[in-house]
């Protein structure tokens, strides 16, 4: 089983707070923020991840990922690819054909890539992706027509996000863009012929955009210095 991380973020929005590094290894409670996902895949029988980074920072990937548990190496884009094209384009890195986990490389998230694998093969699909609640970002008003009956501070929506961790098998692979984003093209194809699943994961899930995001994922670690075991 191989895995593909898409690393070319520039980490423009965390500005001084990613100290130069590209965003997925900005570092979180002192280690890399892919290092987290790398080890995850590894517990997931991952033996390879391939990571999919901007031209010249090969090595600094490499270095900061390399001795974790599967091997690492990484996939320059000649050009940005977007991330449909930047998995297609790693994809021709892989040894193996078959199906590939493939994530961001910005966001801590502890799903379960045993169950999103089991659940991909048992249901047979092109693609399998990890969707997560949808929170509003607002305090909602509870309303009995003009009356005021409650009020709700950012509560769960029935709605469902995904989250960018997927399993993808050969047909989605090859039907991936060469440039732009498969999440407004091959998905939107693969859901209208019912060749797309989803995992419901309803535990941790933080992206890391901004100075205020890094603060949060950071003190989320100090309070749970075990995670994700």
């Amino acid at each position: 089983m191989e895995a593909i991380i898409l690393a070319g973020g520039k980490a423009e929005r965390l500005g001084e707070a990613a100290a130069g590094r590209p965003k997925a290894l900005v570092e979180l409670a002192g280690r890399p923020l892919a290092a987290y996902q790398v080890e995850q895949l590894g517990a997931a029988g991952a033996t390879r991840v391939l990571v999919s980074c901007a031209a010249g920072q090969e090595g600094a990937f490499e270095a900061a990922l390399g001795g974790l548990g599967p091997e690492v190496v990484a996939v320059p884009e000649p050009e940005p690819l977007g991330r449909g094209g930047g998995i297609r384009f790693a994809a021709q890195a892989r040894r193996e054909q078959g199906d590939v986990f493939a994530l961001n490389g910005d966001e801590l998230v502890d799903v379960d890539f045993t169950a999103l694998l089991a659940l991909h093969r048992e249901r047979a699909a092109a693609a399998t992706l990890t969707v997560v609640p949808l929170r509003s970002p607002f305090g909602v008003v509870d309303l009995d027509d003009d009356l005021v009956t409650g009020f709700r501070e950012a509560p769960r929506l029935d709605q469902w996000v995904s989250c960018g961790i997927y399993v993808l098998g050969e047909e989605a692979l090859e039907r991936l863009p060469q440039r732009g984003d498969h999440e407004t093209t091959t998905f939107p194809e693969l859901a209208a012929e019912r060749r797309l699943r989803a995992l419901r994961h309803e535990g941790t899930w933080l992206t890391v955009n901004t100075p205020k995001d890094l603060r949060v994922a950071n003190d989320y670690l100090a309070d749970h210095p075990k995670w994700p075991a």
